[in-house]
């Protein structure tokens, strides 16, 4: 059961890996597609026709720090996504999941049939002090009326 709980614990982890590397990724488009300046491209016959105010892009020295800044970050953290995968346990082969399987289905089945019987003894518990009670204040109400005359 531990080893199950740690197994989660690492998918837990994955799943956030996961989740912050995508962060950094949408961050990264964000970055790329709103700081950027439009520019020739080399050799290209299309003119630019748009351009952005200065301080909408950065410079292209800062803009490309930046974009190295942000591949690391992106490779960085792939590399723990794909650290954590290693990390996971191979998978149990087939014929020693079904065993397992069986156990539980068998322990469930045990335990169901428990639960049946402990819900029916607990119904004639309760019937059967609902009729003691019952008899008890039939005897009570009887010794009121029969002291009142």
């Amino acid at each position: 059961m531990l080893q199950e709980l740690s197994h989660m614990d690492r998918i837990t982890q994955l799943q956030d890996e996961i989740q912050q590397l995508l962060t950094i990724m949408a961050s990264t488009i964000v970055y790329l597609t709103s700081r950027a300046n439009f520019v020739q491209l080399d050799g290209s016959e299309i003119p630019i026709t748009k351009q952005r105010n200065s301080e909408k892009f950065d410079e292209p020295e800062a803009f490309e720090a930046n974009k190295t800044e942000l591949v690391t970050d992106l490779m960085v953290k792939a590399k723990q996504v794909e650290y954590l995968i290693q990390s996971l346990p191979e998978p149990e082969p087939e014929d020693e999941q079904e065993k397992r399987l069986r156990a539980l289905d068998e322990e469930m089945t045990l335990a169901n049939e428990e639960y049946i019987q402990a819900v029916a003894r607990s119904k004639d518990l309760h019937a059967q002090i609902s009729s003691v009670l019952r008899l008890m204040l039939e005897e009570t109400d009887s010794g009121l009326v029969t002291s009142t005359k």
